[in-house]
């Protein structure tokens, strides 16, 4: 499994876990990384700069560190 599908993961666990609007909330953390979260897959490639985007993205939206 790549590490981006992993954090999907988080992120989509975290939204459940809070009661969050699941559109809105993956739409803000999509637009601030630059990459949608409905094409992240396990068999998305892993790209450094792409995961350190995403790992930022969920610290301003979600405010975890993952």
């Amino acid at each position: 499994m790549s590490q981006l599908n992993d954090l999907k993961i988080r992120i989509e666990e975290k939204i459940a876990a809070d009661g969050l609007d699941p559109v809105a909330t993956r739409g803000k953390i999509g637009l601030k990384s630059g990459r949608l979260l409905s094409f992240i897959n396990a068999t998305t490639p892993d790209d450094p700069a792409a995961i350190a985007k995403m790992k930022i993205a969920i610290k301003e939206v979600l405010n975890i560190n993952v």
